[in-house]
């Protein structure tokens, strides 16, 4: 059994079985999603009737009541559908919107928002980034200011995944004049209220098969028992998901590097040059070996680090390493694969196109190259 001892057996079953729907209800379809520009509502509510929304859960809130690598089972497994976008929102839904429900929520928000999300009735996003506003989380100007028995929500929200379709939206706003991370604050909010707008669906180079929005709130009126966590605390909160959230990224790194790797492999020995296969040539068997060992360091880093967080650990420098690390080696693989592939590479009826295209986000969300680097130089102790 690899990988001891994050995986069990049980991980290898559910892999299995991740793996067979994928190639089974996922990657027929890709292309169609990625033409049309999001994927059907149905495939989610087909993963939540598997417990596919809900691995890590626990039972209690509808959940399967797996551990932490069951999450990392699904990252990986999905990443081999063969297009970035699709994944990417599934994250958003399992890994990144609702996980401060569960850790912060109330039993009615648990109820309301969280249990829908992992039977996947309901389609969640995450409203962080703003048109000024996306790695300066401090600086956020949405505002949330208390009426009574609602708060008022102005502002808007830019690059929001699922955004065009989502049913809630788990939102970062200011809630009072504090500078800087004092004033902000987490609130649920159901996108089909009076005063939110999806001002346009975004056209982006990669990713294509999730869709993607801005967002125009206009005086939302929201009731107060929707904030989540405690007011003025959301800096924390937030900071705390961006963990998980650069965990399930980097696992689906290495998910796609596999993929990748495994793509350009086949391609080199069934690809014929000079009268033998291209594998045979120093030059690609070299680049091939190079990318292996590529993903075997972000890999056992990923996974060492992974087992650190699912024992309640929050190792933020480790994180920001193994996300900036992932990051960049899954470009770094596909454009060495696309070279592998040659002109062939370039050309649309072949895979490698779109995953070049679609990893080179991975440098951006979640957290830049830039930002993480400027974590791990705190951590350290090189910047103040």
């Amino acid at each position: 059994m690899p990988y001891l001892p994050y995986f069990t057996e049980e991980h290898d079953a559910l892999r299995t079985t991740v793996r067979r729907f994928v190639e089974n209800e996922v990657k027929p379809y890709v292309d169609e999603w990625e033409e049309k520009g999001e994927f059907p509502r149905e495939i989610l509510k087909r993963m939540g009737d598997l417990g596919f929304l809900g691995l890590r859960y626990p039972e209690e809130v509808g959940g399967q009541g797996g551990d932490y690598f069951a999450g990392m089972v699904l990252a990986e497994e999905l990443a081999r559908c063969g297009a970035g976008g699709f994944p990417m929102a599934v994250a958003v839904q399992t890994d990144m919107a609702t996980p401060p429900i569960l850790q912060f929520g109330t039993p009615k928000q648990i109820e309301q928002f969280l249990i829908p999300a992992l039977r996947g009735d309901k389609l969640a996003c995450l409203g962080i980034t703003e048109p000024d506003h996306g790695s300066d989380v401090q600086g956020i100007q949405t505002r949330a200011v208390r009426d009574g028995d609602e708060w008022v929500i102005n502002g808007s929200k830019m690059y929001i995944t699922n955004g065009p379709r989502a049913d809630f939206i788990t939102l970062v706003a200011r809630t009072s004049n504090e500078r800087g991370y004092k004033g902000i604050s987490l609130f649920l909010v159901e996108m089909d209220r009076p005063g939110i707008t999806v001002s346009r669906k975004l056209d982006k180079v990669g990713m294509r098969s999730s869709d993607t929005a801005e967002l125009v709130f206009e005086d939302v009126r929201i009731p107060a028992d929707q904030l989540l966590g405690e007011e003025g605390k959301g800096f924390y909160h937030i900071m705390w998901e961006l963990q998980g959230e650069r965990l399930v990224a980097a696992a689906g790194c290495i998910g796609t590097m596999q993929y990748i790797y495994e793509l350009a492999l086949r391609y080199a020995k069934e690809r014929r040059q000079f009268g033998q296969p291209i594998a045979n040539f120093q030059v690609i068997s070299h680049l091939l070996a190079e990318m292996a060992t590529e993903i075997e360091a972000c890999r056992q880093l990923t996974y060492a680090v992974a087992y650190r967080f699912s024992r309640g650990e929050v190792p933020s420098k480790e994180i920001s390493m193994a996300k900036l690390a992932t990051a960049q080696s899954t470009h770094w693989v596909a454009d060495r694969a696309l070279q592998i592939f040659g002109g062939n590479g370039y050309m649309q009826e072949y895979p490698i196109e779109r995953i070049w295209r679609d990893t080179r986000l991975n440098r951006i969300g979640a957290g830049t190259d830039e930002i993480m680097k400027e974590i791990i130089a705190k951590e350290m102790g090189i910047n103040a």
